[in-house]
């Protein structure tokens, strides 16, 4: 990859990785476009940055990390349902990642689902966060799983999830949010041990692009959440899911017509 590529693949990830668009799928789509040629440290890379777009949420919540435990003992329960099936599909997971045809499956029928989001999932009794329960936790925990599926978008599974809980749309955005920082710390900490147990060793440049990688996808991130979750609440998910149609029609087309889309 060249710096110009790591820092589009880094834009990218900053801007989808909160959004409910699959930030994993644009990139796979990025990196065909430009032509970056898949081996062992593209494949962390794209992992790895989106560590950088996850630190943001510490830094704009940085308070709710500090304040009772009980908000640490729910994000562990959201988490354990994606801890065990990313240790027991692990390969599946990533021969998925190498078909274009489930991204683009993936983000056609999660649009047609975000085009009806906000009418089927509009009784709001959980107002904030910081009030969803344990068994809640647990619910939105599950959601989470089917986003290990590339294009479905973490964002969205788990923000749906908190909605079809009776969560509004700006807690659940927010509970999504938090629940991503255990998450992508374990999925990039397994990505690295991966990548130095099969004998590779982080050459100068790597570390480079790694670290402006991050750098990248934390500054845009940091902004992308505010006007997310500003969005959100004003506009809902249709438009997103419009985007999604989109996008997945476009990639399905051109799967189906012979393009020889390279998969990261």
């Amino acid at each position: 990859m060249s710096l110009i590529q790591v820092i589009i693949l880094a834009v990218i990830e900053g801007i989808t990785e909160f959004l409910p668009i699959s930030s994993t799928g644009h990139m796979i789509i990025a990196s065909s476009v430009m032509g970056i040629q898949s081996n062992d440290f593209v494949k962390l890379f794209t992992v790895a940055i989106q560590l950088g777009a996850i630190l943001s949420v510490v830094v704009l919540y940085w308070k709710r990390f500090f304040q009772t435990l009980d908000f640490y003992f729910k994000l562990v329960v959201a988490f354990i349902p994606a801890a065990v099936f990313g240790l027991l599909f692990s390969k599946k997971i990533d021969e998925l990642m190498e078909s274009a045809l489930t991204v683009g499956i993936t983000l056609f029928i999660g649009g047609i689902i975000l085009l009806f989001v906000d009418k089927v999932f509009n009784q709001e009794n959980v107002k904030e966060e910081k009030n969803v329960d344990y068994l809640t936790a647990l619910k939105i925990g599950f959601f989470q799983c089917i986003a290990m599926i590339p294009g479905v978008s973490r964002s969205a599974a788990t923000i749906v999830g908190g909605m079809s809980q009776k969560l509004s749309r700006k807690a659940a955005a927010e509970f999504s949010f938090f629940l991503a920082v255990p998450t992508m710390f374990a999925a990039t900490a397994k990505k690295l041990l991966d990548f130095i147990k099969e004998g590779h060793v982080f050459t100068g440049e790597e570390i480079k692009m790694l670290a402006i990688g991050n750098v990248v996808a934390f500054i845009v991130a940091l902004l992308a959440i505010k006007t997310f979750i500003t969005f959100l609440e004003k506009r809902g998910f249709q438009l997103f899911g419009w985007y999604r149609i989109l996008v997945g029609g476009v990639i399905i087309i051109l799967f189906l017509t012979g393009h020889n889309l390279e998969i990261i």
